[in-house]
């Protein structure tokens, strides 16, 4: 949209097609896979711009869209795109490639082949503001559990320094969720919320699941990971993020084509999914507006940026 950034960008790495324009550009490139790697908020305003792009790719019958991460900021966005999910035809992804990360994978092959037996609880954390990386631990946490749709939370919230960002919440939140398969699981977001956990590192690098079995557990972290099973005992290390990411970025692209090639073959961190988990991180805000269990999914009321505003 700004044709000095467009070009600068089609200088360094050799790209003649250039569009300021997304109508267009759809209309004669025609992809397969489009990227929406925009911020949730229009720089310098108030404009929410996930919903706007997304529908505009589906009346042009995109076949797939990554759209990253956060899907939606507040209650109205939301309500937009779970809309939007029910009519179209294109299939939505969220970015929360962490699910893809080989070592994650690995242990979260342990858990699914039983070796830490059934799952007792889980804890996960992220230490930047909550709808920042809360996506990325939710997602997480689902995918340790086949899933599951959350059913019931009671969550708290503090802090309104990140409220004028390009992606408005909280600066910090915490809550304990109820599972439909009954997996209690508890999540905590933000510089003041996120444990410690050691090697410290810097909060941006603070990602973080824990599930916690009958017989061991298994624990994966940004740049490093440990378990703990039956018959092999502890076991751990450190991990190169950029390297595991690059390897991530690629399996979640791959899973794209391989759900358009075929319909039982549904993406793990597709819209619907992940609209259900942002439904819960509105259930945890909702929650700690009102001081409530809230149960899940819930319909949640328009305007809670300006209750932050008020309340925080």
């Amino acid at each position: 949209m700004q044709e000095d950034l467009l070009n600068d960008f089609g200088d360094e790495f050799g790209i003649d097609a250039r569009y300021t324009d997304l109508d267009e550009m759809l209309s004669k490139e025609k992809p397969d896979l489009l990227h929406i790697v925009t911020a949730p908020v229009l720089r310098g305003s108030n404009k929410r711009i996930r919903y706007p792009l997304m529908n505009q790719a589906s009346e042009h019958g995109v076949p797939a869209v990554i759209v990253e991460k956060p899907v939606a900021v507040e209650s109205e966005d939301w309500r937009q795109i779970s809309e939007l999910a029910e009519r179209t035809k294109t299939k939505f992804v969220v970015n929360t490639q962490l699910n893809f990360h080989p070592q994650n994978l690995a242990l979260k092959r342990d858990v699914a082949e039983g070796k830490i037996g059934a799952i007792k609880f889980i804890e996960a954390s992220a230490r930047n503001p909550p709808v920042d990386q809360a996506p990325h631990v939710l997602q997480l946490v689902s995918s340790y559990i086949d899933n599951s749709r959350p059913a019931k939370v009671q969550g708290q919230i503090s802090g309104a320094e990140q409220l004028d960002s390009a992606q408005p919440s909280p600066a910090n939140a915490t809550a304990l969720v109820t599972y439909a398969n009954g997996v209690q699981v508890s999540v905590a977001f933000g510089p003041e919320m996120a444990p410690r956990v050691l090697p410290d590192t810097g909060n941006n690098r603070h990602k973080r699941v824990c599930v916690f079995g009958e017989k061991g557990f298994v624990h994966w972290r940004f740049e490093s990971w440990e378990r703990n099973l039956p018959g092999s005992g502890y076991e751990g290390g450190d991990l190169n993020y950029g390297a595991q990411d690059v390897i991530a970025q690629g399996g979640l692209t791959d899973a794209v084509f391989n759900w358009l090639d075929d319909e039982s073959k549904e993406h793990p961190t597709h819209l619907k999914q992940s609209l259900a988990e942002f439904n819960l991180l509105l259930g945890i805000y909702y929650s700690g507006l009102t001081n409530t269990v809230v149960e899940l999914p819930f319909d949640p009321p328009d305007g809670m940026i300006d209750m932050f505003r008020e309340r925080l």
